[in-house]
Order: structure tokens, then C-alpha cells, then sequence
């Protein structure tokens, strides 16, 4: 890329074609010639002028030239070109007169750069180039305005066009040779704002140094202006940027660059930052249950620059995570980047690892690897993205790779391993050990999160820990492993990362003492696999009900220890969770009404509610009797819609089973009391 040396050429061009103009009047054609070999021999590039000349008198001298190009003979393919639309230039008689023309001042209309992007570099990239003489025959200009103004960047070959458009700017040039540019642009499709103070060197000078100071804004990349100061010297085809020093918002930096331009750009830069703030877009409300984009991401840009790059920051602020201290390493070749860290301090920890992005293809493709230690979750999470459900310490290995041109490609073609522990922390706003117990109700639809936030809720945990095998975007873990205080959760299951859908299958435990789980005796456990389905943001939740006809003797005698632990030894708890299925009133061993409803009439004959009637009057009984086993003498009364029957506290002889609403008989063995009635209500809930 030679912009620097075309920008150079064409004012001096500009200046050589009206110093010429004023000495021989308007040109004919063989004059034309004659200008253009002037202008070839002082810049090294072929000048033509294909549209109209005009000379005006009045009120100042006006020379306008029409429909210019200046391009480079040694370039056949003629991509790499500058063309202008008009060039109009001002300037007093006495100056004219006096063999050195002032130009009050100069206005380029609509210029446009062409440079062909290379994939590259050539192979007389690195030799020395004729330096631009700019012999102005003693010309000056005091004030250059340029007028949409364009660098068409392009590749036919692969089809990609890149543009910096509406450049507008004013360069005014002091008696001291100073020189003031303001300006606007739009870089893609960021609008961008410039303000840059240099100070022409005084001729001749075979390598100059030019000191700049620069301010620039561009809002939709940078979150702050950035200002600061470098010494510029151009050797040969390299732009040495050198004693870089600034300020990036309330960051200072300092640091060196250079470019070289010679063919494909070779981009060299090293600074260090107090502290470097790069903000990030914000997710939209609910955007965790929005799907992946499918919108295309074009990194083909990467092909046609190589750099080496490096970054470090006392403190890098990253949307809305920090890290802090910052030492990151950069290379970019033949579109292939590598960037890499090792023990980047963030919240508490430390982070190592590499990133490597191959544009090369059609189908970009990434790999990584990356480990942390002692990461604090929260601010990490919060900061990334935008998660705020898990806090505790982190530790992680990540080992993932994928390819594709759009966010649902990339999660979708996802391959590799990864392993997360978050120890002494809370899952925030969920309370586990309450989700369970809700499931004795009924399904769960979504996390339940507390709707309360004059009361927060959350589940402490000493430990979450699982690893994943992924394939195909599919992360499988058969070891997810909770443990807290009051809850233990062990399973296995698949996250579909592209379409933010899951299907967990897990083994729930409440301990129902404040012991934890450094009691004796072992957590109580629901008796019940229990399913998480669906999105990640709203799943369904409930028991598994195939898994507990597999075996329901089992499942009954669960059910019963962690009934004894959610309702007490003696179910008097179970009031609120019978009346919630329409099951009647149950009188707890004892002669206590469990359901709180004493009064037979209550329930109207002929009402239907949820496993009311008989059934529900049996699953009603069955459980009372699950709970009251061996808890002493006594009688209990167990009513149903109506009915009621005494239900013996201790188990006599076996006796044939009675109906619900017949008077109760001896009742069988313990075995045969907590296994058989069980499994007969069980096959009338499911016709098993």
C-alpha cells in the first residue's frame, strides 16, 4: 500500500501542473504531454488530464483542472490509481508575477485512492524506493481543501471491497510551517473525527522527522477520545512512528509503530497503557433466550494486513470486566492470528492461554485453549456475559475449536472439552432445596427465581463442579456434582450450545437439618430422578415419572423418607400439599387433620377435583400410612371425600387390602403395606 507516497505525489503534481500552466498559458495537446513527463520525472508516477482546463481573472487569479489521474506505470493492472474530479486553485497576480506563485488556496474535489489489497507481500517489497523530489518551482500554498474524498480498498479476486468514505478536511499551513488539519471521515461504517498539528520539515530533507500531535474521536469504536503525540520519519518505504505518548480517556499510554507500505501492509506496534477501557455492545433485555445470530461474520479483512502486536495494561477494563494487570501478544500473518496471554490477573486470579482465528477460508475457524485459577465468577461472568446467577471462586480448562461464518455456525460446529468448578460461592436468586420441594406440587416452569426482591434468595454451595465432552455443539457431562449445605445435587446430561436448548436427567438430596452435610446420617433424597428440559432461560422441571415405575417399591419407600423429612417424622406438614391436590382431608396419626379441613362436607359429592375421589382418598391414605409407619401406637384417622376408616399405627397379621371406603382390616406385613398399595395406585395413575 503507497497511500503516504500518492498523497506526496499529488500535491506535488498539483503544484508542478499550475506553476507550468502560469508560465505557458492553457495547454494544447502537446503541451499536455510535455506537463505530464514534468510530473513523472520530479514523482515517479504518469499524470493525465483528460477533461478541461480553465484560467479565470476575476477576482483573483482561478486555475481549475478537470477529470485528473495519476498512477503508477509500473502497475499494468492500473488498480492502483488516484483520481480527482476538478483541482481549483487561487491565487493573487503579484505573486504570479513574481516568478513564485502563492496559492491562497487549494480545493480537490473528490478525490479517490484506489489500492489493491494484497494477500502477499511482493517479493521487492523490502528494496529501497525512489524518494518523491518535490520541486514546486518555488510554488507555496497556504490553505488545502479537500472534498469528499475516498480510499477504495479491493480485491477482485475474492470479491472484497473495503472503503474510507467522505473524507472532508482543511489543512491550513502557517508562516512558521505549521500545519493544521481538521477534518471528518467515515471508516466503514464508523463516523470518525480528526484534528492533527504537524510541522512541514524545511527542504531539502532526505528522511524528515515530522512531529504530530493528533486528537481523534470515533465514538461507535473507541469510548474515548484519543490524544497524544509521535515523531514521524519516513525511510524508504516505512513509516516510522516513533516517542508515541497519549492519552486514551483517563488512560495514559506510551509506546512506538511503524508501517510498512512497500506492498501488503506490515503493521508493528508496541504500547503499554495505565489503564485501557474498550467498551463492548450491550445485550438487548431477554437476549439469554433470544437464538444465536445468524448474521454473517466477515473476518476476511485479516487476509490482507500482517502485524505484530503487543498490549499491556496496568488495568483493562473489557465492556464491563476488568482485568488487571494486562500483557497480551499478537501476531497476524498470511491470515492467521495468534494472541496469547500468560497469567493475565483478573478478579482475584490469574488466566493463561491462546486464541488462534484462521481467515484463510470461507468459512472461518478458531481454536483455543485457556485455564483459569482463583477467578472470582461473579464480576467475571457479569462482565462477559452478562450472567449474574453464579458466584464463588472459578476454575476452568477450556480446549475448544470451531468453524463457520455466523454465531449459530460457530455454537453449532463446536468440538473440545471443558471443565468448570465454582467452589465457596451461591447460585443467586434461586433457592434449590425450595425448587425440589415445589416439585412435590407440581411441574416447575422456568427457574422459579425469586420474584420478591425485598428477599433475595439463594442456594450456597461448596462446590459445582462438571466436565463436558463437546461434538457438534453438543455438551455432554455425565458428572455434574452440587453440593451445599442444605442441598446435594449429582447428574448428567446434554447442553445444546446452538440451540440454547438442555436436557438434563438429575438426583436431587435435601438435608433437613442445620447439621449440613456434615451430619451423621446421610441427606434425604427425593426418591424421584428429576428432568430439567427445554431453553436455558425458562426449562420445565419435573419428576420422572418413567423412572419411578421402573421401580416402584423403591420409588414408595424414597418418597416416604423424604416425605418424613419435608413434613416431619409424623406428616404434619403434609396439610398444604394434600389440600393443593384436591385429596380430601388426612388426619395425621394421632387423631391430627393434616389438611386442615375437618368438616366431611367441605368437598360437595359430585366435585371433581385433582385426583380427588376415591383414588386421591387411597394416595391420600397411603402416604399417611407411609409416614406413621412404626412411629408408635396409637390410631390416626385418614378422611377422604367423606369417608374415613382407623388406620392401625402398628402393622398386625396380613389381611386382604380393603377399599377406601370400607372399614380397615389388619393390615399385611411392613414390606407388603408400603410396596403393594403403592403399586396399585401407581398403575391406576399410569395404567401400568
Amino acid at each position: 500500500m503507497r497511500a503516504v507516497k500518492f498523497a506526496g505525489a499529488a500535491v506535488a503534481a498539483i503544484i508542478i501542473v499550475i506553476a507550468l500552466l502560469l508560465v505557458v498559458g492553457i495547454p494544447s495537446g502537446f503541451l499536455t504531454s510535455t506537463i505530464a513527463a514534468r510530473v513523472e520525472s520530479a514523482t515517479g508516477y504518469r499524470l493525465s488530464i483528460d477533461g478541461t482546463t480553465k484560467i479565470s481573472l476575476w477576482p483573483t487569479l482561478n486555475v481549475t483542472l478537470n477529470d485528473l489521474t495519476l498512477q503508477d506505470p509500473k502497475d499494468r493492472s492500473g488498480i492502483t490509481r488516484l483520481t480527482v474530479d476538478s483541482v481549483q486553485a487561487d491565487m493573487s497576480l503579484s505573486s504570479v508575477w513574481s516568478g513564485t506563485p502563492r496559492i491562497s488556496e487549494l480545493v480537490v474535489t473528490h478525490p479517490v485512492l484506489y489500492q489493491p489489497l494484497l494477500r502477499e507481500r511482493l517479493p521487492n517489497a523490502g528494496a529501497a524506493s525512489k524518494p518523491i523530489a518535490l520541486d514546486t518551482a518555488g510554488a507555496t500554498i497556504d490553505r488545502v481543501k479537500l472534498v469528499d474524498g475516498e480510499v477504495a480498498f479491493a480485491r477482485l479476486r475474492d470479491r472484497v471491497e473495503g472503503r474510507i468514505s467522505a473524507i472532508n478536511a482543511d489543512a491550513v499551513v502557517g508562516r512558521d510551517r505549521k500545519v493544521d488539519i481538521t477534518g471528518t471521515a467515515r471508516v466503514g461504517d464508523h463516523p470518525t473525527k480528526f484534528d492533527i498539528k504537524a510541522t512541514a520539515p524545511t527542504p531539502p530533507a532526505e528522511r524528515p522527522t515530522v512531529p504530530v500531535d493528533f486528537a481523534i474521536d470515533m465514538p461507535d469504536v473507541l469510548k474515548s477520545q484519543l490524544t497524544g503525540h509521535a515523531e514521524m520519519r519516513l525511510n524508504g518505504d516505512v513509516v516510522m512512528i516513533n516517542g508515541v505518548s497519549g492519552r486514551l480517556g483517563d488512560g495514559a499510554f506510551n509506546g512506538w509503530a511503524s508501517v510498512d507500505i512497500a506492498s501488503k501492509p506490515l503493521v508493528k506496534v508496541d504500547l503499554d497503557f495505565q489503564r485501557l477501557a474498550i467498551p463492548l455492545a450491550k445485550t438487548p433485555d431477554g437476549a439469554s433466550g433470544q437464538p444465536w445470530s445468524n448474521a454473517p461474520i466477515d473476518v476476511s479483512g485479516l487476509n490482507y494486513v500482517d502485524a505484530q502486536v503487543r498490549i499491556s495494561a496496568n488495568e483493562a477494563v473489557i465492556g464491563d470486566a476488568r482485568l488487571a494487570p494486562l500483557a497480551l501478544d499478537a501476531k497476524l500473518a498470511g491470515g492467521v492470528l495468534k494472541a496469547g496471554t500468560a497469567n493475565l490477573g483478573a478478579y482475584g486470579g490469574q488466566v493463561s492461554g491462546e486464541v488462534i482465528l484462521d481467515a484463510t477460508t470461507g468459512a472461518p475457524s478458531f481454536a483455543m485453549h485457556s485455564d483459569l485459577v482463583g477467578v472470582r465468577a461473579l464480576p467475571l461472568l457479569q462482565g462477559l456475559a452478562e450472567f449474574d446467577r453464579i458466584d464463588g471462586k472459578l476454575q476452568a480448562k477450556l480446549a475448544l475449536r470451531s468453524a463457520g461464518t455466523s454465531q449459530r455456525a460457530l455454537m453449532a460446529n463446536m468440538l473440545g472439552t471443558a471443565f468448570v468448578n465454582f467452589q465457596d460461592g451461591a447460585i443467586r436468586g434461586i433457592n434449590v432445596a425450595q425448587m425440589i420441594r415445589s416439585l412435590t406440587t407440581g411441574t416447575l416452569s422456568g427457574w422459579q427465581g425469586n420474584q420478591d426482591s425485598s428477599q433475595e434468595q439463594s442456594t450456597d454451595l461448596s462446590q459445582l463442579s462438571a466436565s463436558f465432552r463437546i461434538d457438534k455443539g453438543q455438551a455432554v457431562t455425565t458428572d455434574l456434582n452440587l453440593i451445599g449445605p442444605l442441598v446435594r445435587v449429582t447428574g448428567a446430561g446434554t447442553i445444546a450450545l446452538d440451540t440454547k436448548m438442555m436436557g438434563f436427567r438429575v438426583e436431587p438430596k435435601l438435608v433437613m437439618t442445620t447439621e449440613g452435610q456434615g451430619r451423621t446420617s446421610d441427606p434425604v433424597g427425593f426418591g424421584i430422578p428429576v428432568m430439567i428440559q427445554g431453553s436455558w432461560s425458562q426449562p420445565k422441571i419435573y419428576p420422572d415419572m418413567a423412572g419411578m415405575l421402573d421401580n416402584p417399591d423403591a420409588a414408595y419407600a424414597k418418597l416416604r423418607e423424604m416425605g418424613k423429612g419435608l413434613f416431619g417424622p409424623d406428616g404434619a406438614g403434609l396439610g398444604n400439599i394434600l389440600g393443593s391436590l384436591g385429596l380430601g382431608g388426612a388426619t395425621a396419626p394421632g387423631g391430627g387433620n393434616a389438611t386442615g379441613n375437618a368438616n366431611p362436607q367441605a368437598q360437595q359429592p359430585g366435585q371433581n377435583n385433582l385426583l380427588g375421589g376415591p383414588l386421591g382418598e387411597a394416595i391420600g391414605n397411603l402416604i399417611q400410612q407411609g409416614l406413621s409407619s412404626g412411629a408408635g401406637s396409637g390410631t390416626g384417622t385418614a378422611t377422604g371425600t367423606g369417608r374415613s376408616r382407623s388406620l392401625p399405627a402398628t402393622p398386625s397379621t396380613p389381611a386382604p387390602q380393603a377399599s377406601p371406603a370400607s372399614p380397615a382390616q389388619d393390615d399385611p406385613p411392613a414390606a407388603q403395606q408400603d410396596s403393594q398399595p403403592m403399586n396399585d395406585v401407581l398403575r391406576q395413575l399410569f395404567n401400568r
